[in-house]
C-alpha cells in the first residue's frame, strides 16, 4: 500500500513503513510516546500483530516497541516519499555559556557519591553488580530495579558510594521512577552521574542524556554493550561525540566485566577535575526556544536560594515543558507569580509558532540534536539485524503458536521443579534427619531437647528441604527475564489483560508473583496509573508464590503421586482464574473503567549468562534462608511452645501405667511390646496435643472450617501460615510429629498425614486427609491471607485501608472456594 496522504499508524499493515508527521492525543500518552522517539520525521515500520491482533509491534530508531491500535490511531504518518518533502529539524549543535550558574562546589574528600542512571534494558544493574560485587536482580524488561540500591567501591584511594537508581526513559514526571530519579539527583547532588547507554540503541538512549546535560551536572557516559554495536557493523567515534556532549565516554561490556575499571577511573578523573572533555555545554534548541529559555531564566535568576541549588536553565526548560512538579518546587520563591506568568507567556508563543504543545516542541528539538550529533559520529551499517533473532521472535509471538509455547513453558517449569528437585530434596531431608538424630542422642531428656529436636530442627528442617524447588523455579523465571521473553509475554497477553481492566505491563509483576509476592507488589510501581497499580496489587496475592510451594509438594506427594505436575499446574491455573475474576469484579465496582496507554519496549533477545542467573538464584535463595532464620525460626519456637504446654494435662486414661505394664510383661515378644508401646505413646501424644494451648485454639476455630472438611490441626496450620506460608509445613511437622521418634522426615510426615483420622463429630474414625480435602486445603493456602510481609508491602505501596481489605477479602474467598470444592466434590465422588 502506498501512502499518498496523512493516515494513522494503525492503518499500516505488516512490513509497511511510514514517517511520523504528527502525534495527537494529550497528557501522559503524548508525553511518553514522544519521549520514546515517536516524533516528527521519524520512520516507523510495522513488524507484526500480537497473537490476539492487539497490540502491534513497531520498529523505530532501531528498537522495537508495542502499541495498542487505539494508541497507534493517534499518530499520523505519510509515506517515505512524501516525507522527503518535509522540512527537517535543524541541527544547531551546542554552545558554552560563560555565565552558567551551577550548584556550589563542595570541598573534595576521599568519598565520591555516584548516581547510576539509564534506560531500562541498558545493562545498568548488570554494570552495578559487576562493579560492586552486589547481588541485585538483573532482568531484561522495564522496571526490574524499583528501588535505589547502594554499594561501595574502593579504587584509586577513593571510596565510591554508588546508587543504582530505577531504570527510566527520561526524568520528567510521567512515572514514579522518573520523579524518584530526578529528585535524587536534585536533592542529593551526587558528585558524578554515570549515564549508562545502550550502544546498540543510541538514538533513543541519548534522550535521557540530553536531559542530564540540561541539569548542568558532571556526567560520565558508559557506552554499554559496545560489542553489540560492532556486531551490527556500526562504527562510533565516541571521543568526538563526547567532545560534542561535553561528557567523557567510556565503552563497556558490563555482562563480561569489560571497561568497568576504566569507567571507575574516569569517574575519579572527573571528580578531580582532570578530564579535559568535561565541559558545561548547552544544547542549542534553536532561536525561538532559546529566546524563551533566556526570558524565563532571567526571571528565575533573581532568587539567590535557587542559584545555590539548581541550574536555572534546567528549571526554565522544565517550565517551558509545562512540568507541574518543577513549578511546585518554585512555590516558595518571592516572585513565584511572575515566574508562572512569564512561563505561560513563553509557552503560548512557542505553541503558536510551532503548532504543537511546547513540551512536544522541546522533545522534537532534542531528537533533532541527537540525530545531528549521530550523523557526524556514527557510521550506520546497511546490514539488517541478525535473521536468527527475528526468526525466534516470529516463533515465540506467533499468532497461533505464541500461547501454546507460553503454556508449555509454564508447564515445563512446574514439572521440572518437581522432577529435578526430588534428588537434592532427598539429600537435604536425610541430612536434617541425621542432625535431629544426633542431637537427640547426645542430649538428656527435657524441654530444651524437645525444643531443639521437635521445635527448631523439625520446624525449620521441614521447610529448608524445599529450597531446591524454589531455586529451580527462580532459575526459570530468571531465564524469562534475562532473555527478553518476559516482555514478549506482556506483548501477547496485553489484549487479555486489557479486557480485565489492566495494562499488559501488569503481567510482569503478576508473573513475578510466582516467585515472591513482595517484590511483585513493589514492581507495581512501574505502572504509570494509580488504578492499575492498586488493581494489580489486589490480585497479585493469587499468584502462587514460592513460599506456598512446600505445602503443595507435601500434599501432592502424599495424595497425588501419579499426576504431580498436572495437579501443581492446576493449582497455579486456578489462582490465575480467580485473579481474573476478581479483576473483572473490581473493574466494575471499585474502579471505574479507564484505558491506559500501552507503550512498552520489546528489548532484543540476549543470551543470559550463568553468572547473572546464579546471582539471581542465590539472591532469592538467600532471602528464603534469611526468612527461615528469622520469621520461621521464631514461629516454629512459638508453635512448639503452644504444642508443648501445659505439660500437666488430665488424660482420659493412664497411658504411663499401661506402657509400664506392657514393658514388664515377660510373655509378650519384644517386637509386640514395641508396637503396642508405640501405639500407646502415639495416643498419649495425640491427646496431649488436643489439650495443649494450640489444641484449644484449634478446637475454637474448628466450627468455621469443619464445612471445608478440615479438622482442628489443619486449622492450626492455617493460623500459623499468616506469618509466612512456609510455616504451614513446619507447623504440620510439629503437630503430627510432636512426640514421635526424633528422626522424622518428609516421608514420615506424609505417612502420618495419610493415617490421620477424625477423633470427634460425624466424621469420627474417617480419614482426615483425602485427595479431595488435600486439594481444598491447597486452594485455601493459595488464596487466603497473604503473608505479613505482603500486607506490609501493600501498605507501603498504597495505604492501610487497602492492606486490611486484602487481608479480609482474600480469606473470605478462600473459605468459599474450599467450601465449594469439598461440598460439591463430596456429592460427585
Amino acid at each position: 500500500m502506498k501512502i499518498t496522504n496523512n493516515i494513522h499508524l494503525s492503518e499500516l499493515h505488516d512490513g509497511e513503513m511510514g514517517v511520523i508527521v504528527k502525534v495527537l492525543g494529550r497528557g501522559a500518552f503524548r508525553k511518553r510516546i514522544t519521549e520514546m522517539g515517536f516524533v516528527r520525521g521519524k520512520s516507523v515500520k510495522v513488524i507484526k500483530n500480537a497473537p490476539l491482533q492487539d497490540p502491534v509491534e513497531y520498529q523505530i530508531m532501531g528498537y522495537n516497541v508495542s502499541l495498542r491500535r487505539s494508541e497507534a490511531a493517534l499518530i499520523e504518518v505519510v509515506s517515505v516519499e512524501e516525507a522527503d518533502k518535509m522540512p527537517s529539524i535543524a541541527f544547531e549543535g551546542t554552545f558554552v555559556d560563560e555565565a552558567v550558574d551551577s550548584v556550589q562546589d563542595l570541598v573534595k574528600g576521599r568519598v565520591i557519591n555516584v548516581a547510576l542512571v539509564g534506560n531500562p534494558n541498558c545493562g545498568k544493574t548488570t554494570l552495578f553488580n559487576y562493579a560492586s560485587g552486589s547481588h541485585e536482580r538483573v532482568g531484561n524488561y522495564s522496571g526490574v530495579t524499583v528501588d535505589a540500591k547502594e554499594a561501595s567501591i574502593k579504587q584509586g584511594g577513593y571510596t565510591l558510594k554508588v546508587v543504582d537508581l530505577p531504570g527510566t526513559y527520561s526524568i520528567t514526571e510521567y512515572t514514579p521512577e522518573e520523579l524518584y530519579v530526578r529528585s535524587h539527583i536534585i536533592d542529593n547532588m551526587p558528585d558524578v552521574v554515570i549515564n549508562v547507554v545502550d550502544a546498540s540503541n543510541l538514538e533513543r538512549n541519548l534522550f535521557l542524556t540530553t536531559q542530564l546535560i540540561d541539569m548542568d551536572i558532571k556526567v560520565v557516559l558508559a557506552l554499554n554493550m559496545f560489542d553489540e554495536l560492532s556486531e551490527k557493523g556500526q562504527k562510533l567515534d565516541y571521543q568526538k561525540l563526547g567532545n560534542m556532549l561535553g561528557t567523557p565516554i567510556v565503552p563497556t561490556v558490563a555482562v563480561k566485566g569489560k571497561g568497568i575499571t576504566n569507567l571507575i577511573n574516569k569517574v575519579i578523573e572527573v571528580y578531580e577535575g582532570k578530564d579535559s572533555t568535561l565541559r558545561h555545554i548547552h544544547i542549542n534548541y534553536g532561536n525561538a526556544i532559546e529566546s524563551a529559555i533566556t526570558k524565563v531564566q532571567t526571571v528565575i535568576r533573581s532568587n539567590k536560594e535557587i542559584l545555590d541549588r539548581y541550574s536555572t536553565r534546567y528549571l526554565a526548560i522544565k517550565l517551558l515543558e509545562n512540568d507541574k512538579t518543577t513549578l511546585a518546587r518554585l512555590k516558595g520563591c518571592a516572585n513565584y507569580n511572575e515566574i508562572e506568568q512569564k512561563s505561560q507567556i513563553e509557552i503560548d508563543k512557542l505553541e503558536k509558532e510551532y503548532g504543537e504543545s511546547s513540551e512536544t516542541t522541546v522533545t522534537d528539538a532534542k531528537y533533532g540534536f541527537i540525530a545531528g550529533a549521530l550523523s557526524e559520529t556514527l557510521t550506520q551499517s546497511t546490514e539488517e539485524r541478525r535473521q536468527k533473532t527475528k526468526d525466534i521472535d516470529n516463533l515465540i509471538t506467533h499468532k497461533v503458536l505464541g500461547f501454546p509455547i507460553f503454556i508449555f513453558f509454564m508447564w515445563f517449569m512446574f514439572q521440572a521443579t518437581f522432577t529435578l528437585g526430588n534428588y537434592p530434596m532427598d539429600w537435604i531431608d536425610s541430612g536434617v534427619g541425621l542432625i535431629s538424630q544426633f542431637v537427640s542422642n547426645i542430649m538428656p531428656d527435657g524441654p530444651l531437647k524437645d525444643l531443639l529436636v521437635d521445635g527448631i530442627i523439625a520446624g525449620v528442617g521441614g521447610v529448608i528441604v524445599f529450597l531446591p524447588n524454589i531455586l529451580i523455579l527462580f532459575f526459570f523465571i530468571s531465564l524469562m527475564e534475562d532473555t527478553g521473553y518476559m516482555a514478549r509475554v506482556s506483548f501477547i497477553m496485553d489484549r487479555l489483560m486489557h479486557k480485565i481492566g489492566l495494562h499488559g505491563k501488569s503481567f510482569i509483576p503478576l508473573l513475578m508473583g510466582f516467585g515472591c509476592n513482595v517484590p511483585a507488589i513493589m514492581a507495581t510501581r512501574t505502572l504509570e496509573n494509580r488504578k492499575d497499580r492498586l488493581l494489580t496489587m489486589l490480585i497479585t496475592p493469587f499468584m502462587s508464590c514460592s513460599a506456598r510451594l512446600p505445602v503443595y509438594v507435601l500434599l501432592i506427594s502424599a495424595f497425588f503421586p501419579k499426576n504431580q505436575g498436572l495437579v501443581l499446574f492446576s493449582i497455579y491455573i486456578i489462582g490465575i482464574l480467580i485473579a481474573i475474576l476478581m479483576a473483572l469484579l473490581f473493574k466494575k465496582t471499585l474502579f471505574a473503567k479507564q484505558d491506559i496507554p500501552f507503550v512498552m519496549e520489546l528489548p532484543p533477545y540476549r543470551m543470559p549468562t550463568l553468572k547473572n542467573t546464579s546471582i539471581h538464584m542465590w539472591h532469592k535463595g538467600s532471602q528464603y534462608l534469611k526468612k527461615m532464620g528469622s520469621v520461621i525460626l521464631l514461629a516454629s519456637i512459638f508453635i512448639w511452645a503452644l504444642c508443648y504446654y501445659p505439660q500437666n494435662v488430665d488424660y482420659s486414661t493412664n497411658y504411663d501405667g499401661q506402657i509400664a505394664s506392657i514393658t514388664e510383661n515377660t510373655i509378650l515378644p519384644d517386637s509386640v511390646k514395641e508396637v503396642k508401646t508405640a501405639e500407646l505413646e502415639l495416643m498419649k501424644a495425640s491427646e496431649h496435643q488436643e489439650k495443649s494451648y494450640i489444641g484449644r485454639l484449634g478446637h475454637f476455630i474448628e466450627p468455621t472450617i469443619r464445612p471445608l472438611g478440615f479438622d482442628w490441626k489443619i486449622g492450626i496450620s492455617i493460623i500459623t501460615g499468616l506469618a509466612a506460608k512456609e510455616i504451614v509445613v513446619g507447623s504440620m511437622g510439629i503437630l503430627y510429629h510432636a512426640d514421635l521418634a526424633a528422626d522424622e522426615n518428609s516421608d514420615s510426615l506424609i505417612q502420618q498425614l495419610q493415617k490421620q483420622e477424625h477423633t470427634t463429630g460425624a466424621l469420627r474414625g474417617q480419614k482426615v486427609f483425602t485427595p479431595l480435602v488435600a486439594f481444598g486445603f491447597m486452594l485455601f493456602v493459595l488464596i487466603y491471607f497473604p503473608c505479613v510481609a505482603v500486607i506490609a508491602a501493600i501498605k507501603k505501596e498504597s495505604n492501610w485501608r487497602w492492606a486490611v481489605f486484602t487481608m479480609f477479602y482474600t480469606t473470605g474467598i478462600a473459605w468459599v472456594v474450599a467450601f465449594l470444592t469439598y461440598q460439591i466434590g463430596s456429592l460427585i465422588l
